[in-house]
């Protein structure tokens, strides 16, 4: 598995900025993407750490769920960026991200108390419904290019959030 580096990780999330570019105000996109960056971070790493636990349990099933779910950070079920990703051709893009945002803050108690509670992709800055589906599903679609797949076994110790921020 090929390291990725925060240089990637940037050039990526800047790609995902020009699906907003004209539509919303540069203030307000980088919101989006952040949040989305967030999203796939912690997915991707709530997939590599359960795939490890199969890997390691495989006759477990009820070990791996039990496992999981002792995890610093938990991902409720539906709440994934591949959940989401996957249903990116339906109605109700900006509805589903930020009920999977509201449903991780509730999983993560104090951890993620209110952290989304400022951005909604359901929003009428994204535009008119049909608009603002079309602007996420093209969002969920730059985050889930091969560029972005951010398992720890391919991002090692970078501050990918933090860094894509500056």
């Amino acid at each position: 598995m090929t390291p990725i580096t925060q240089a990637e990780i940037n050039k990526a999330a800047w790609g995902a900025c020009d699906t907003f570019r004209g539509v919303v105000d540069p203030s307000v996109y980088k919101d989006y993407v952040l949040t989305l960056l967030f999203l796939k971070y912690v997915s991707d790493v709530w997939k590599d750490d359960y795939a490890r636990y199969q890997a390691e349990h495989p006759d477990s099933p009820e070990l791996v769920e039990a496992m999981m779910q002792q995890e610093a950070f938990k991902l409720p079920d539906g709440a994934s960026f591949d959940a989401l990703h996957k249903r990116r051709h339906e109605a109700g893009n900006g509805e589903r991200i930020d009920k999977a945002l509201h449903a991780i803050e509730e999983a993560n108690g104090d951890k993620l108390r209110d952290v989304f509670q400022d951005i909604s992709f359901n929003s009428n800055k994204l535009g008119d419904e049909e608009q603002k589906n079309d602007i996420l599903r093209h969002l969920l679609e730059d985050f889930a290019k091969d560029a972005l797949d951010l398992r720890p076994s391919r991002v090692g110790q970078l501050d990918i959030i933090g860094g894509a921020y500056e």
